[in-house]
Parts: structure tokens; sequence; C-alpha cells
């Protein structure tokens, strides 16, 4: 069995269920049963396609038609100290940061969910949501008290449950990853992008424009239209220097299991 260390639990001499980057890092770790494998999955990467995968695997839906189970059971799979320790392979899915931040922006921003919503409460409804452009969301994630206020953009390293894991996985090459995870975990992956409708897959792509401040609702026609900006387009110079900053630790963990080469910039 691998000699499992976990990343969060010396941060605090408190008990560890008193620990909150350890509790943080534990509600994101999740049992496949049957192969006592543990999946970290990180909001934005690939992690509905992961859930729906483990939700079959575990025997809690029997098709993908069921996806919208996931929703609500975010937390079903869990896994406790024990099965963290005896966890038989250990896996994680990163993105390029880059990509990630402006796919939150395009899915959940844009299209008004219960994540732009609380941003909007938490700007103490003084930002109008239909001001929200990438750029002034970025900048308004920069602030103290923001950056970590959304699991779809707070920072991968936050997830990591363990110091090492048996394998780091790049969404951005993910069909590589698929046999590999499907054989060391023991479960089909679904892919479930044509169910949730996220992703630029589902639009064809604009790159001939700066979208750093289209307002939000130009965005939204566009997609409703079958079209979104490219991530790149949603990026000035400033605002790279600016992601680059704010999520340096993402670039060091990305770039350090993968290289740089399939960045954004």
């Amino acid at each position: 069995m691998p000699n499992r260390t976990l990343k969060n639990s010396s941060s605090s001499y408190a008990n560890l269920n008193q620990n909150p980057s350890f509790k943080f890092a534990n509600n994101h770790a999740l049992m496949i049963y049957n192969s006592d494998a543990l999946y970290t999955f990180i909001p934005k990467n690939g992690c509905s396609t992961m859930r729906l995968s483990l939700a079959m695997a575990n025997g809690c839906i029997r098709d993908t038609k069921d996806y919208n189970w996931i929703h609500k059971n975010n937390g079903t799979f869990v896994a406790n100290l024990a099965e963290t320790i005896k966890a038989k392979y250990t896996f994680v899915i990163l993105r390029d940061p880059f990509r990630r931040l402006a796919s939150v922006y395009i899915d959940k921003i844009v299209d008004r969910t219960v994540e732009a919503w609380s941003l909007y409460d938490r700007l103490d409804r003084k930002v109008e949501l239909k001001e929200l452009t990438f750029k002034k969301f970025v900048e308004t994630i920069a602030k103290p008290g923001f950056f970590r206020s959304n699991i779809h953009w707070r920072p991968q390293v936050d997830f990591l449950m363990y110091a090492e894991y048996d394998d780091y996985f790049c969404l951005e090459d993910f069909s590589k990853a698929i046999p590999l995870i499907e054989e060391k975990a023991n479960i089909k992956v679904h892919d479930a992008r044509n169910l949730t409708k996220h992703g630029l897959d589902q639009y064809e792509t604009i790159n001939d424009k700066d979208f750093s401040n289209t307002l939000p609702v130009e965005i939204f026609n566009l997609k409703d239209k079958g079209y979104a900006p490219s991530y790149e387009s949603l990026y000035t110079e400033e605002l790279k220097e600016l992601v680059s900053t704010l999520y340096k630790d993402d670039f060091s963990l990305y770039t350090n299991k993968f290289g740089k080469e399939n960045l954004l910039f």
C-alpha cells in the first residue's frame, strides 16, 4: 500500500475536524468504492464528467440521462480519514488557470447562475451583474475577501488532499488521460459536456476582437446564437499579468507537472 502524506493536516495543531484547510480539501476528495480509488474534484476541471462517472460507478444512477443527480450530491462520496489514508490509487485533474478562469466567466457570470448572484451579494449589490465585464470580474476577485469566496475560481492548490498524488492529469490533454483513469481507477468515464452544455466546444469561437470589456449580455446573446468569445480574446496584457500573479501557485503546480506547452499564454 502506498504511503499517503496529507497536505494540510499539520497546517494547524487544532483537532483535524477543526482544521479549515484540511476540511476544505477533504470535502472534495471522492471515493470510487469498487477500486478504493480517490479522486479530488476541482470545479471547472472536467468535474461534471468525473462526478457523473463516479455516480454511475458507485451504483447511484444507472444512466447518463440522470446526470442532474450529481448537482445535489457533491458530498455523497466524500472520503473519511481511513479511506483517504488507505486509498489504493489517487488522482487529480488540473487545468491551465487562464482557461479555467475564462471558463468560469463565460459559464457562470455571463449566464447569471447562482455563483454570479452570490458574487453580486458579496459586492453588496453595488456593482450590477450586467456591468461585470471579464476585466471587472478579474479585478473584483483580486480584492481581499473575494479570491477564495467561491469554489469555481478558488485556487486549485487549495483542493489538494495529498502532498503527492499517484497521478496528475491535464485537462488540456484529457483524451490521453481517460484510458489511464479507466484502467487504474476501474471506472468508465462518461463525457458530460453535451449534457451540461459547458465548455467552448459547444460553440463556434470568435477570436478577432478584444472581449475583455464586452458586457455580459452581449456575450450571452452571442452564445444564444451558437457563438462565444475565445478564451484568448478575453485577456489583455494587463489581465494576463494580474491572473498570473493571483494564481501563481496554480501556475507553479501546473508547469511543474506538465510544462508550459499547454498554457493559453
